[in-house]
């Protein structure tokens, strides 16, 4: 992962370098906000049909509920790294995009407090238990298949849309106590069985769909 990370770096790095040697309205600039989290994002069109992007997303998101039938606290942290090529249709504000994410996005769970808790189809004490944490999280790269909209607003203003798909596959789950049966093995059997449950849960996340709403600039 941290290969693919500074190939990715590279990317954007060669992408500046490249837009600077190139007419002034070929580099743009802009800031994005969609279900990937907050974004910025550079663009560089070579020729008319064609441009590429590199850019970040990030954000934490912090909710609570139950999951495999024990009630979590739960951060879903976004963070993407991306490239993407993108190929302009003409006459239209249309493209289709193709990409390669960094995908660091996980779900962070940490149980709350109870008397007991059904672990596994199994009923164990807090004290057995203590506090079942949790992980989610996917394998990187991740590949990205979408569609686009570009429009100029004013001057060197543009409102971007996209919508698309972040093919993040089978989710990797782990799942720890730290109680007093935490290395029992007859415990650890049902820790298994609970681990298993909550990749059932997240297996629906597999496909993350992207939408996300943008301006762009230049000021060159």
């Amino acid at each position: 992962m941290k290969c693919f990370r500074m190939h990715l770096l590279a990317a954007a790095g060669a992408l500046l370098l490249a837009g600077n040697a190139t007419a002034n309205d070929s580099l743009w600039f802009g800031a994005k906000v969609g279900s990937l989290g907050i974004g910025v994002e550079g663009i560089w069109r070579p020729i008319p049909w064609l441009d590429f992007r590199a850019g970040i997303n990030q954000f934490d998101y912090e909710d609570d509920g139950a999951q495999a039938g024990i009630a979590y606290n739960a951060t879903l942290e976004l963070q993407t790294t991306y490239a993407t090529a993108n190929f302009l249709f003409p006459i239209s504000p249309m493209r289709l995009t193709v990409g390669a994410f960094d995908n660091g996005n996980e779900f962070v769970l940490e149980s709350q407090e109870a008397a007991f808790y059904n672990v596994g189809g199994s009923t164990f004490s807090h004290d057995q238990v203590g506090t079942l944490r949790g992980r989610a999280w996917f394998d990187s790269p991740s590949p990205y298949v979408g569609i686009g909209f570009d429009f100029e607003l004013v001057g060197r203003l543009g409102l971007n849309l996209d919508l698309g798909v972040l093919l993040q596959d089978e989710p990797l789950v782990s799942l720890s106590s730290d109680g007093s049966l935490a290395n029992e093995p007859t415990f650890q059997d049902a820790l298994e069985n609970e681990r298993q449950e909550l990749l059932k849960e997240t297996e629906d996340f597999k496909a993350w769909p992207v939408v996300s709403l943008g301006l762009h600039f230049n000021f060159l």
